[in-house]
């Protein structure tokens, strides 16, 4: 929908609550949000395009205020992004995000029932809908609407990955896949054991089947695609338990002869030899753990259930 045109001038009583109870405090604003992202930020936005859409209530009789309380509340939903994703979350917002502009503007594409968010240009946008201005003011970057936000986003640097898997990744699986290569390590002993995660390829795999009419994909697949990926390396810590190859020096030599390349790769393939949902194949002295695009993340604890029959 096109947009109306900005108001020539405001009614003087809205005139002095912008200057008052915006203007007045934007400065602290820009600063915090500054604070909070760990650099220098501003604020852009029009009153007069904004109170266009005023049609009753809040925006109409305190504009200034009503302005305020979208990009403090904004804000207040950054401080809690920066809370929950660390340095590494907010380095990944600022480069989606690199013109280091917080506005507000109308939902003109009507994504959304009162308010939400969207990046265009580097720079972040506080939508409102066309029939809500100053409704559910604060739920414009809640955490879910945000990432969604972010993930819709170019990815910087042609990075392969959407925001929400690289994320994932960070939170799910870099902090927690040593402890479980070295149990690997362990059972088998082989001390310098590799874990390879594949995680560019199997992004692409599962991408295009995302893609496909009634996949069976969780709708949040991209966010569970690091923690689902250290599951399957986890599924070989089950295999290697159940099928006793812990201090069993038989197995374990069986193991690193046939593992040769001390190498474990976790992949997506089109097609399975012979599991149902998963299984594990040993190539080249290599050994595969892998499934399907349309079996991804089912009965993953039995990955490698038959290795022994593998070896």
């Amino acid at each position: 929908m096109s947009k109306l045109p900005p108001v020539e001038k405001l009614p003087l009583a809205l005139r002095k609550s912008v200057r008052d109870d915006w203007d007045a405090k934007k400065g602290a604003i820009e600063k915090k949000l500054s604070e909070t992202l760990g650099v220098e930020w501003t604020i852009d936005v029009n009153p007069n395009q904004i109170y266009a859409y005023a049609k009753e209530g809040y925006a109409k009789e305190n504009l200034g205020a009503c302005i305020h309380e979208y990009f403090n509340n904004a804000v207040g939903r950054l401080e809690e992004f920066e809370s929950r994703y660390g340095e590494d979350g907010v380095k990944e917002l600022n480069t989606i995000c690199h013109a280091h502009v917080l506005t507000m503007d109308l939902d003109d594409e009507k994504r959304f029932t009162y308010c939400g968010s969207d990046v265009i240009d580097g720079r972040l946008r506080l939508l409102f809908s066309p029939n809500y201005l100053g409704t559910n003011i604060s739920s414009c970057l809640d955490r879910d609407v945000l990432l969604k936000a972010l993930n819709d986003a170019p990815t910087p640097n042609g990075a392969p990955m959407s925001y929400a898997a690289r994320t994932g990744i960070r939170g799910d699986y870099d902090a927690k896949i040593e402890s479980v290569r070295e149990r690997i390590a362990e059972l088998v002993a082989r001390p310098d054991i590799k874990l390879n995660p594949n995680f560019e390829a199997n992004f692409a795999k599962l991408l295009a089947e995302s893609k496909v009419k009634k996949n069976n994909l969780s709708r949040e697949w991209q966010e569970q695609f690091g923690g689902w990926t250290l599951k399957y390396f986890e599924g070989l810590v089950s295999g290697l338990e159940w099928q006793k190859f812990e201090d069993d020096e038989l197995l374990q030599e069986g193991f690193n002869e046939g593992v040769e390349k001390g190498e474990v790769v976790f992949r997506i393939v089109d097609a399975l030899q012979q599991g149902s949902y998963n299984e594990c194949v040993v190539e080249d002295g290599v050994l595969y753990l892998q499934t399907t695009p349309k079996k991804w993340g089912s009965n993953i604890s039995d990955v490698a259930q038959k290795l022994l029959d593998k070896l």
